[in-house]
């Protein structure tokens, strides 16, 4: 169910509608119905107009169907009152996401990950599921003998989301210990970033051989994976494959998944991966990009990887994507096609980023030194008075920007004697 508005691009709410209809798929659901209502503005009690509302719970009834997804973030309030008049199941667009997650988070900290988005969204919700607001909880360890069951339960799950964000905190925590050892490698860390189901686990089966599950379908990789890969030119380079990103993603679940998606804000290079044969992939690359900024690591070194080639019936697509986007290549996970090409851009990007110099930069120009931190990876600081003392492996866009802070270039990694580069 979709909810169109004057403002709204017809062609975009369309495809949003049929991405809706892919994470049903994707989490075992089958679609038997699209239904649009053209409104101004949504309604404050049923998000629908209440006789649309009406007419749907009919149709529900003669077809024997059992839920109803919204394709907007339904309040509490829409979510209780549709449920009354359909008397059936009611998921908005955020809810259909979290089970898809639920369904496929593997690992510990997934599966922490998810818990504590679900309880997030399930917390303004509390008050529609509980009819016994009446039923009194007294004793010790409570607010006392007023206190109600609504209250009890708000605070139990409080309390556990509490309880989930010192564990996952303890899980970022052990991520910055496994990457401080991989940095002590000196090797390049690049992650694969992208729209869902853009390629990225058959891209990184392509690249190092590994054996992640991979399948076409919304939302098939959550638990990142880590894997070695040597470059043609013996440059060893860890890859790591990273959850998918999606449009209107909520924000809450971009927080629950920090733990994870610190990986990309780590990364020294990111491969951005995009779904050439899909109709909208601008609007795909742009919501990555969305994603990104959120995750402050919009800005770093990035290749575009245009993939899915052998699904695009008009080259000219192909000449003009590389065109307008300038350093990315174009290839095929599933074919090998193209991977030359996109070993030599990744061969050359890691050559020209290795520069490892040493500054001195002023107190007050601290958005230099958050630049640094955030699109550079920074060895070692120090403070020296009124200045900033740092051994830092620079990008090349920034390194106009530090040159008058430079006290000592020490040259690429690549290319320093094997004594030097035990010593780094």
């Amino acid at each position: 169910m979709g909810l169109e508005r004057p403002e709204d691009n017809h062609w975009d709410h369309a495809e949003s509608l049929h991405e809706l209809g892919e994470l049903v798929k994707s989490a075992g659901g089958e679609v038997t119905q699209t239904v649009v209502q053209r409104r101004q503005s949504p309604t404050a009690p049923f998000y629908i107009g209440k006789g649309k509302a009406a007419e749907l719970a009919q149709v529900c009834r003669d077809e024997n169907i059992g839920t109803v997804i919204f394709n907007d973030e339904l309040s509490p309030a829409q979510s209780r009152n549709l449920e009354k008049v359909f008397e059936r199941k009611i998921l908005d667009r955020t809810q259909l996401i979290l089970d898809i997650f639920a369904q496929r988070a593997k690992s510990k900290d997934g599966k922490l990950q998810i818990e504590l988005a679900q309880l997030q969204y399930l917390l303004p919700r509390l008050t529609g599921m509980w009819t016994h607001l009446s039923r009194q909880s007294g004793g010790i360890g409570t607010r006392g003998p007023g206190e109600t069951q609504l209250e009890v339960d708000r605070r139990r799950v409080t309390e556990r989301i509490a309880r989930l964000s010192r564990e996952l905190s303890e899980v970022r925590q052990q991520r910055g210990i496994q990457r401080a050892g991989r940095l002590r490698q000196h090797w390049p860390i690049a992650s694969l970033v992208g729209y869902t189901n853009a390629g990225k686990s058959t891209l990184l089966n392509r690249m190092t051989n590994a054996e992640v599950y991979a399948a076409d379908q919304l939302f098939a990789t959550l638990d990142p994976t880590t894997r070695q890969f040597v470059l043609p030119n013996k440059q060893k380079l860890l890859l790591t494959d990273t959850v998918g990103f999606l449009k209107q993603l909520p924000h809450h679940l971009i927080e629950s998944f920090k733990a994870t998606l610190e990986e990309v804000s780590e990364a020294d290079l990111l491969l951005h991966v995009v779904d050439l044969s899909h109709p909208l992939y601008e609007q795909q690359m742009a919501a990555v990009q969305a994603v990104l900024e959120e995750l402050n690591a919009w800005g770093k070194q990035m290749i575009v990887v245009f993939n899915k080639i052998d699904r695009v019936t008009n080259p000219a697509l192909v000449e003009f994507a590389l065109h307008k986007h300038p350093g990315s290549v174009a290839i095929s996970a599933v074919t090998g096609e193209g991977m030359e090409a996109l070993f030599e851009e990744i061969e050359h990007q890691v050559k020209s980023w290795r520069l490892r110099v040493k500054l001195v930069i002023p107190n007050h120009l601290t958005a230099l030194v958050a630049e640094l931190y955030r699109v550079g990876r920074v060895l070692d600081v120090s403070y020296q008075g009124d200045a900033v003392a740092l051994t830092a492996h620079v990008p090349p866009q920034l390194q106009g920007k530090i040159r008058p802070y430079m006290v000592e270039e020490e040259g690429e990694l690549a290319g320093v004697e094997p004594r030097k580069q035990a010593d780094l």
